[in-house]
């Protein structure tokens, strides 16, 4: 009988980093991502035939996010689900908000809440659906999508989200949520094994 192989732990030995995939229009995505995300470009050339743009917000990441020219210009499927970025805040979920709108490149624009989340749902300008998200106190079992208006104060976007969120199975606080999930990973809340 062999022995199980060490396990990786979460954040310390594997932790996801960055993404590419291809575009049609590298100055165009390029922008996009610039002007409604404010990601900054922190490199970008030729390798080889392929033309890439770097971007990140994040200064101890190189890049986040990285375009790719060559995608061809009728493709079918679409194999990215979605990109998703977390805000800290409805402010800026808001301010994310107003600048897609704004730009003109966004379409299909949705804001919505998952119970555990608030988020804008929108595709870039060659259709990639974008997420843009805000973390809410609690937890409320998946999947799960409600409507809701940002226009609203935040007390009354946030209470209804827990209204929404708390008729789910499993409904708890997110604190209680990631101590389970900590547990069932092997680790302590502290991320050190158990």
């Amino acid at each position: 009988m062999t022995e199980p192989l060490p396990r990786l732990k979460p954040g310390a030995s594997l932790s996801f980093s960055h993404m590419g995939f291809f575009v049609r229009d590298l100055a165009r995505m390029a922008r996009f991502y610039q002007e409604v995300l404010c990601m900054t470009q922190t490199d970008g050339g030729d390798l080889g035939s392929v033309g890439l743009v770097f971007l990140s917000r994040d200064p101890a990441e190189h890049h986040q996010l990285v375009l790719a020219a060559g995608r061809p210009p009728q493709t079918g499927f679409n194999t990215i689900n979605q990109i998703s970025f977390r805000v800290p805040d409805l402010a800026t979920l808001r301010l994310v908000l107003a600048r897609a709108q704004a730009e003109g490149g966004a379409s299909d624009i949705q804001t919505v809440t998952h119970g555990n989340a608030i988020s804008i749902y929108l595709r870039d300008p060659e259709g990639n659906r974008i997420e843009i998200f805000m973390d809410t106190p609690w937890y409320c079992e998946q999947p799960l999508r409600e409507p809701v208006d940002l226009q609203q104060s935040d007390q009354a976007l946030l209470e209804q989200a827990r209204a929404i969120a708390c008729q789910r199975p499993r409904f708890q606080a997110r604190e209680q949520w990631q101590a389970e999930m900590a547990q069932r990973m092997g680790l302590t809340r502290e991320g050190s094994s158990t």
